[in-house]
């Protein structure tokens, strides 16, 4: 079990100051990155939390996965590693 949550569903209104709150209630949150579109700004409706100890993470990810956030059930899971991607040029 790794410290980086999967976090997804999420409504295109939660900033990253608001998710950070909502996982803070469970531990230290080192790093909070939700994911946006490059051309516009705009949330793609996933991200990515980090937390300071596995125990946190577990914790957040059994309360926090289906619970409700701006009025969409998030989908709260382990983050896998990021798989690699050939290079285009």
């Amino acid at each position: 079990m790794s410290n980086k949550i999967y976090v997804g569903n999420l409504s295109f209104n939660v900033a990253e100051d608001g998710l950070r709150d909502v996982f803070a209630k469970f531990g230290e949150v080192s790093s909070c990155k939700l994911i946006t579109d490059r051309d516009t700004g705009r949330s793609k409706g996933f991200g990515f939390i980090e937390m300071s100890s596995t125990q946190e993470a577990q914790d957040a990810i059994s309360s926090l996965d289906g619970s409700d956030l701006d009025g969409r059930s998030m989908r709260v899971n382990e983050a896998k590693p990021q798989e690699k991607r050939d290079s285009r040029w």
